[in-house]
């Protein structure tokens, strides 16, 4: 709350296009579309997260492959690519190729937003969204950090505290939210619309809106508490049934939060010509892997022709997905792709008979949307003295990629100031600090410079980049045993591995029976294995003390000590780094040292 209140004094105070992919389905009009067939044209895009800056990350890999610095192996061709302002530029420009256009989303448009539309709880991306003209989207897991009554109120809008419209007043989303399968507990009440049926000539379309199921699994408990997520494929099958006997719909378009990626080969050695396959080219649909999109895809009604997804963040355009006769798409993330839907409806069964799509990067070599860079400059004016202040230093890049037993160097440098904070008895006597990987939202770069502030130096922009969400500290009490069951509970179903705190050390075979993947006698805390009766002290976020992430163990230690709000731990452990004086002594990547991998 104090950080809060600060805030609002201080801001009171102040081209690369691939060719078109085939056909998605085939019918009637394989041979080209009739005359009186329906032209629909839609502009999709997914996991937008706030990001109105043409920096963050403000690349996109586009192809294989140039040498590295040392010419000892390949590295991804990239381009410039995203920002708002090109966005809507694109937009424009797609747009003027079809009347009949809708632009639809995918779901994460908000939330884990960079500070530019984070510090004003994603107000900013909402007008940037409406500004854009988007006219439809679901709902992701993202959009329930801030609990369903934000969700309502980035819908319908409105200024319900302190820190929320101290820029302009919020009217809410112009575009319709849609969520058919998350429903009030023990109700078949939907929170918000499940389809939006549009009329275009004789033809209808229904966009169904869904979130994934797993949502409840790795968002804070708090934020979806007495709500039900159905599952994808039946919710589906009913409303296409419903909509076609009730209300005559034959054409239907999925908008999924979930999704796949592709998994191309490696380009080889570097004394070897590259792999054309060695990338992910944002208009294939190389090797793809994604089990819960695939059984999604294979269940939903025949029927359904096209499925926008999102969610992993990947480009692909899948025609005829898994011999589903279904087209399967996905914008990457953060506003660098648009997909360019094209469709014909048969102008006598009014079904969708063709799909054809094709992403294209929003590259930055256009002109950029005066409109839209009037908003992102409002806010950035706003937001720019606090985004710009250097609270710290780093000695090289520390990034939050893995090594093979999923530690990284960032990992390890959040969950030690986490337990740096919590260390004082009055402040929970903590011993062991653990950090979910998803809470890591952007890598800290030495060459990075968002506020003109020189190499190597650190902003606060910059770390709540890292750490948007805003969740609070807690400290609980853990038996050695209840620390090895959560431990296990990294590599089952799905491996999550917690980021751990200094001195904290074990080991694990993920080839192992589960149940037994961590050997017991390995867990470690400065060199002394863990008694299974001991209670230990122990830091982790709310979203973790609640069991997000599917890591239920938290829910079973005891003696919660709230703390405070995480980013603000991480920025005081920049501050204080060593003497704690400017110029800061920087932080060094962390060691990655303390979780092995033995099979």
């Amino acid at each position: 709350m104090r950080r809060i209140v600060a805030v609002v004094a201080v801001l009171a105070a102040a081209l690369g296009v691939a060719a078109p992919q085939a056909l998605a389905a085939k019918g009637p009009d394989a041979k080209g579309p009739k005359d009186k067939d329906t032209r629909v044209q839609l502009l999709a895009f997914n996991d937008f997260h706030g990001h109105l800056e043409p920096t963050t990350p403000g690349t996109i890999q586009i192809g294989c492959c140039v040498p590295n610095a040392t010419n000892t192996a390949w590295t991804p061709r990239t381009v410039p690519a995203g920002g708002v302002e090109y966005f809507a530029t694109h937009l424009k420009g797609l747009r003027t190729a079809n009347t009949n256009t809708i632009t639809v989303g995918a779901g994460d448009l908000i939330g884990a937003s960079p500070l530019i539309s984070g510090l004003f709880h994603d107000e900013p991306a909402i007008h940037s969204l409406n500004a854009l003209g988007l006219d439809v989207s679901g709902v992701g897991n993202h959009e329930f950090d801030e609990g369903l009554q934000e969700l309502y109120r980035m819908q319908f809008g409105g200024c319900t505290a302190p820190d929320h419209c101290v820029v302009e007043p919020f009217p809410g989303a112009i575009f319709q939210y849609l969520a058919a399968n998350v429903v009030r507990e023990g109700t078949d009440e939907t929170i918000l619309p499940a389809y939006e049926i549009r009329k275009i000539g004789n033809a209808k379309i229904a966009f169904i809106g869904l979130t994934l199921e797993a949502t409840p699994t790795i968002v804070t408990p708090s934020g979806v508490a007495g709500l039900t997520f159905l599952p994808e494929v039946a919710t589906t099958n009913a409303l296409v049934e419903t909509l076609r006997n009730e209300q005559g719909v034959r054409s239907f378009v999925v908008l999924l939060h979930q999704g796949g990626f592709q998994n191309p080969p490696s380009p080889g050695p570097f004394t070897s010509p590259p792999n054309p396959d060695g990338y992910t080219d944002v208009n294939r649909c190389v090797n793809f892997g994604g089990s819960e999109i695939k059984a999604i895809a294979a269940g939903i009604d025949s029927r359904v022709k096209v499925i926008v997804s999102g969610h992993t963040h990947a480009p692909y355009i899948c025609p005829n997905f898994d011999g589903t006769g279904k087209l399967l798409t996905s914008a990457s993330s953060f506003g660098r792709v648009i997909t360019d839907i094209d469709l014909v409806i048969d102008h006598q069964s009014k079904d969708i008979t063709t799909a054809v799509a094709r992403n294209v990067i929003v590259t930055q070599d256009v002109a950029k949307d005066p409109a839209l860079t009037a908003i992102v400059d409002r806010y950035r004016t706003a937001s720019a003295p606090i985004a710009n202040q250097v609270v710290g230093a780093i000695t090289a890049d520390i990034t939050r990629t893995g090594n093979p037993a999923g530690e990284s160097a960032l990992g390890d440098v959040i969950a030690d100031a986490q337990l740096k904070a919590t260390q004082p008895s009055d402040f929970g006597g903590s011993v062991i600090a653990f950090m979910n990987p998803g809470g890591i939202r952007s890598d800290l770069l030495f060459s990075a410079s968002p506020g003109g502030e020189a190499p190597g130096q650190v902003t606060y922009g910059e770390l709540f980049t890292v750490q948007p969400f805003g969740n609070s500290l807690v400290v609980k009490t853990c038996t050695g045993a209840q620390i090895d069951a959560l431990l296990e509970q990294q590599i089952y179903p799905t491996t999550r591995i917690l980021q751990v705190s200094n001195g904290f050390t074990y080991s694990f075979n993920a080839s192992a029976p589960a149940g037994s993947r961590v050997d017991p006698a390995s867990i470690k805390l400065n060199g002394t294995t863990l008694s299974p009766a001991t209670g230990y002290r122990v830091t982790m976020n709310s979203f973790l003390a609640s069991g997000g992430d599917g890591f239920t163990v938290f829910n079973e230690c005891t003696n919660a000590l709230g703390g405070e709000i995480d980013l603000d731990a991480l920025v005081r452990y920049f501050q204080q780094y060593a003497d704690g004086v400017p110029p800061f002594e920087p932080v060094p990547p962390g060691p990655q040292n303390r979780i092995t991998r033995v099979g």
